[in-house]
């Protein structure tokens, strides 16, 4: 999150065929750079086979959230607008938190994805899409659906003006606490030089149990389920 909280996180219970989805709110216990807050994700139907799929973290002055809109087209997800906002709002997380705001879209008719807001200019756009690109978010989405259903984590990630391949790989099975109870979840990593993202995947959760993000060795971003409804 502090770029992209969740590029690479996970959700899901089984194949795209047979996995319907339904709304759903879950709250996190987070913490962000030493600081300590609540996280919230959510699924919400936004009509006509859209949907909304957002993750808000607050707490100690710093505010980061992330949504995107999607559809459902031909058995596949695909986004269709994107935003991402950080700030330190109060005390040491106005000086640690560099706010920003990025809005991205997604024109399937034109085939081509653009970014406005805090970015660079070379990295605005346009960007070709091809047929199963995803943003990060919605691939967090994408990537417990994929693991329930044994299924290959390899995605094309278009974000921030440019497409880059995304492979996760199941590091297996694990024991966690989940909201005072012990559970079994299947843990699942992507390495990228001196970033690695750990996800734990609970069978029956549409949301990861837990999303451990990593900087240099040390812990950047640590999300951890607390309640579902």
């Amino acid at each position: 999150m502090a770029h992209r909280l969740l590029a690479a996180a996970a959700l899901g219970l089984a194949s795209t065929a047979c996995w319907a989805l339904e709304p759903f709110s879950a709250d996190y216990r987070a913490n962000y750079m030493g600081m300590q807050g609540d996280g919230k994700m959510t699924l919400a139907s936004a009509g006509e086979g859209r949907w909304k799929y957002s993750l808000e973290v607050t707490g100690m002055g710093a505010r980061l959230s992330q949504s995107t809109t999607f559809e459902e087209n031909g058995g596949q997800w695909r986004p269709l607008s994107s935003t991402d906002s950080q700030g330190g709002e109060t005390g040491l997380a106005a000086m640690l938190v560099k706010k920003r705001n990025i809005e991205a879209t997604y024109d399937w008719s034109k085939g081509e994805a653009r970014w406005r807001g805090d970015i660079d200019p070379e990295k605005a756009g346009p960007v070709k899409l091809r047929p199963g690109d995803m943003d990060g978010m919605l691939m967090n989405l994408a990537l417990v659906r994929d693991v329930a259903a044994g299924k290959p984590l390899d995605y094309r990630l278009v974000e921030d003006g440019r497409a880059r391949p995304q492979k996760f790989r199941v590091d297996g099975k694990e024991t966690i606490d989940v909201a005072g109870r012990s559970q079994e979840a299947t843990r699942v990593i992507r390495e990228d030089g001196s970033r690695k993202i750990t996800a734990w995947v609970v069978e029956g959760l549409p949301v990861p149990a837990r999303i451990l993000q990593q900087r240099n060795g040390r812990d950047h971003i640590d999300l951890q389920l607390q309640a579902i409804r």
